[in-house]
């Protein structure tokens, strides 16, 4: 049992049981046992590896993206280039490098991190040396100015909740104990005002919500409309919120989800609905990662980059260009999304959204 178990126990048997995000709250950032605030979780030797740490050719071409838009806006000065969740500051370096081709670009940017990891803002320090980041812990702590921001599986992180569709009203799947073990279990049923929109949805049928992503994108979306500024949201995801997608990774392996408290990555797929309908700005329309990073020119950025390259190191380039964009691999699991003032151009990348889908 690890350490943080222990405490869901005793927390558990006192209170009663928790809903999911109570659950994935606690072990991804418990203060002393969560699984962000105690360790870099990214590589070989850590639970995942994602895009950025792939190729950087993904970070060049999302900078390259942010930085078409940062021109066709106006070239606002000063602006506030954000990422959320940085990870090793990996895409953020890659990205301002990219950036560094635009006469005037970051000159003209102050580089904030929304990040809650110590041990990461360590990390993220170590990669952008001279670029003379600052740290906030919430969007709601980014200065008031133009906004060009990035988001690389930073939603599918946040805590969500469960609902199960049980006659006229749902069913909350809580996190409680049985025979001494973390196990899942139902709420009686009862009406959900938040869940209106899914009346419709079949006897049975799961649910996952998550106002805490809702609430950052509504605050994105107001500063964008109020002083103008893109945002990138990359994730992996769908259109929609059906269907039980909440796990846990370890190890590069996927594992229970109640099996590892703390120790385990804790995510779920990401509703791109909802996020398009929380803004308070336009949307573009979803995009696989995949025809996202084609259109931006990845094949050719790669084939550049393959020139000065032999044996495995060749190979190794062409896998990760194949895994960052193949269909079968991270190019139509991920997905991406744009976030413009109304009536600004879209990022490059991205289409317009079809207003029939809200």
């Amino acid at each position: 049992m690890t350490p943080l178990a222990q405490i869901l126990h005793r927390r558990i048997a006192a209170e009663g049981p928790m809903t999911v995000a109570e659950y994935m709250a606690l072990c991804l950032l418990h203060p002393r046992h969560g699984y962000y605030t105690t360790r870099d979780p990214l590589g070989a030797q850590g639970d995942f590896t994602t895009a950025p740490e792939i190729s950087q050719m993904f970070g060049e071409l999302i900078g390259l993206s942010l930085a078409q838009s940062w021109i066709d806006q106006g070239r606002p000065t000063p602006f506030v280039l954000a990422e959320l969740g940085p990870g090793r500051g990996t895409l953020m370096a890659d990205a301002t490098r990219a950036m560094g081709a635009v006469p005037g670009m970051l000159d003209a940017a102050t580089l904030c991190l929304v990040e809650a990891s110590p041990a990461l803002r360590a990390r993220q320090s170590r990669s952008l040396q001279g670029l003379a980041p600052t740290w906030v812990d919430s969007v709601a702590d980014l200065p008031e100015a133009p906004l060009f921001l990035i988001a690389n599986e930073f939603f599918d992180a946040l805590p969500v909740r469960q609902f199960i569709r049980a006659g006229e009203g749902w069913a909350e799947r809580v996190v409680g104990l049985y025979e001494g073990a973390l196990a899942f279990g139902l709420t009686e049923p009862a009406p959900q005002a938040a869940l209106m929109p899914f009346l419709a949805t079949p006897e049975g049928d799961l649910i996952t919500t998550c106002a805490p992503a809702e609430g950052i994108v509504e605050d994105l979306g107001r500063r964008i409309s109020s002083h103008g500024g893109a945002a990138l949201v990359v994730d992996y995801g769908d259109w929609g919120a059906h269907g039980d997608t909440f796990q846990a990774v370890q190890s590069h392996t996927k594992v229970p989800p109640l099996a590892a408290p703390g120790q385990a990555d804790l995510t779920a797929h990401v509703d791109f609905r909802a996020l398009a309908a929380a803004a308070p700005c336009a949307h573009t329309a979803l995009a696989p990662q995949g025809v996202f990073l084609e259109t931006l020119g990845i094949t050719r950025r790669a084939q550049r980059l393959a020139d000065g390259l032999t044996g495995a190191a060749r190979d190794a380039h062409v896998a990760a260009h194949r895994r960052l964009t193949h269909p079968g691999e991270m190019g139509s699991l991920f997905k991406v999304l744009g976030f413009v003032p109304e009536g600004a151009p879209v990022p490059p990348g991205l289409l317009p959204a079809d207003r029939r889908e809200g």
